[in-house]
């Protein structure tokens, strides 16, 4: 009997490109919201779909941005940076290291506009995962009063303000959670054109193209 040797295995896909984000609920957000534009709009990127085709590696740092300022430079690879945008004076401080990341070959940074990606949510779509009704504005922090609201519907006898702050961090991570999977999963294009009318979403997505093939 011929034993045959084992077939030689494809070259694996390149990686294209580095996305550099805060933390994970980032990557559920992006994942999600970039597939539904792609459906709409087939030249945008499915971030999903390059990820699992390791053309594109998220990179959540946890904090602390500026000490991944030329972190990743010694990989030679495109780099993409989003970071939110937060409250003043933190905000100033963010704008000059992107601004420095700006400088580097093959890498793009941005601030978003709003305080953080849980902003450009549509109320209708955290409505048809929590059952209620809120209103927010782009600097609100949507987490803590989503976290709140849903609370204070489910317990009568017992205020939000009474909680330990451990505890409200904790369910306001909890939030977080459900707000940029389920949440996201019930956003249209429509909605996110209510909320994001200016097309933010649209142009991180083109520059993450851009930079992928360049790379």
């Amino acid at each position: 009997m011929q034993v045959l040797p084992d077939p030689i295995p494809e070259d694996p896909q390149p990686v294209r490109i580095l996305v550099v984000v805060e933390g994970a609920h980032d990557i559920e957000f992006l994942t999600r919201i970039s597939t539904l534009l792609h459906s709409a709009h087939p030249t945008l990127p499915d971030l999903a779909a390059m990820e699992c085709d390791r053309e594109l590696i998220f990179v959540p740092i946890g904090g602390h941005p500026r000490a991944w300022l030329r972190r990743l430079a010694p990989l030679q690879l495109s780099e993409f940076h989003l970071y939110d945008g937060e409250m003043p004076p933190e905000r100033e401080q963010r704008e000059e290291f992107i601004s420095q990341i700006n400088q580097r070959i093959r890498c793009r940074a941005v601030l978003t506009r709003k305080r953080s990606l849980e902003n450009y949510l549509h109320p209708q779509a955290i409505q048809a995962v929590a059952d209620i009704a809120l209103e927010f504005g782009d600097h609100d922090c949507v987490a803590s009063e989503v976290a709140q609201r849903v609370f204070d519907s489910r317990h009568a006898d017992y205020s939000w303000k009474q909680l330990t702050r451990r505890i409200r961090v904790r369910l306001r991570n909890r939030a977080k959670h459900w707000l940029n999977t389920s949440a996201v999963e019930q956003m249209t294009v429509p909605l996110l054109q209510e909320r994001d009318p200016d097309g933010e979403i649209i142009s991180w997505l083109e520059t993450i193209g851009q930079l992928a093939e360049s790379n």
